[in-house]
């Protein structure tokens, strides 16, 4: 979708959304048909709080939010408070995961592994971290967050999903807890590099990833 508002995707996820649930609850689901659709998107600068957030992990006012150019959402996702913006690869599958037959625990690690597998196309050994979602890699002692992962399921089809820092400009997470962390930092493919990792080079890798791990076949 290129950079999109998050109001505006987020609109688009729920008409997906309810349209599958729709086909799906009237049998409408024939065989050969798209069992959903995978989006990818950069958003300008905005916070989401998930469903069982903290407002107390985000550090500073709304107000001074938007004086930086940036919105704020509570929405309808697991998880914490996270940021997106430029520079960083947002991935909103709306898929039946029973056509596929995963469950929601398979699945969330279907996503997070198809992110493994990139990191380690770059040299990069990312990992998950027991009691927390998402993929993560270890600096000395220090756990860095490279993706955050935050879905919502309803009658066996998904949406929300996953954010992957490419080049994202990580100051941005310094006015919250990302995740609800304290304790932990955030990473990006190109701070891990030391160089300049392009959506472009990305893109394409991640969604052949993550096709292998929901064992799908996509098409554009």
């Amino acid at each position: 979708l290129g950079s999109m508002a998050y109001g505006e995707c987020w609109d688009l996820q729920r008409t997906l959304f309810d349209d599958l649930c729709h086909k799906k609850a009237e049998k409408r689901l024939t065989d050969g048909e798209s069992r959903g659709t995978i989006l990818i998107v950069e958003h300008p600068a905005v916070y989401t709080l998930g469903k069982s957030g903290h407002q107390e992990n985000m550090l500073v006012t709304e107000e001074y939010l938007k004086s930086l150019g940036a919105e704020f959402f509570h929405i309808d996702r697991g998880g914490d408070i996270t940021f997106h913006g430029p520079g960083q690869l947002v991935c909103y599958p709306i898929i039946d995961l029973e056509s596929i037959d995963f469950g929601i625990r398979r699945y969330i690690e279907a996503l997070e592994q198809s992110v493994i597998d990139l990191a380690a196309e770059y040299g990069i050994e990312a990992h998950r971290s027991e009691g927390a979602s998402g993929v993560w890699v270890s600096q000395g002692s220090h756990l860095v967050k490279l993706c955050a992962v935050g879905v919502r399921a309803s009658h066996g089809v998904t949406m929300h999903g996953l954010a992957m820092n490419v080049s994202t400009d990580l100051k941005w997470f310094h006015l919250i807890n990302p995740c609800g962390f304290t304790d932990r930092g955030v990473c990006s493919l190109s701070t891990l590099t030391g160089r300049e990792v392009t959506m472009e080079e990305v893109k394409p890798k991640f969604i052949n990833y993550l096709a292998k791990n929901l064992n799908v076949k996509y098409k554009k």
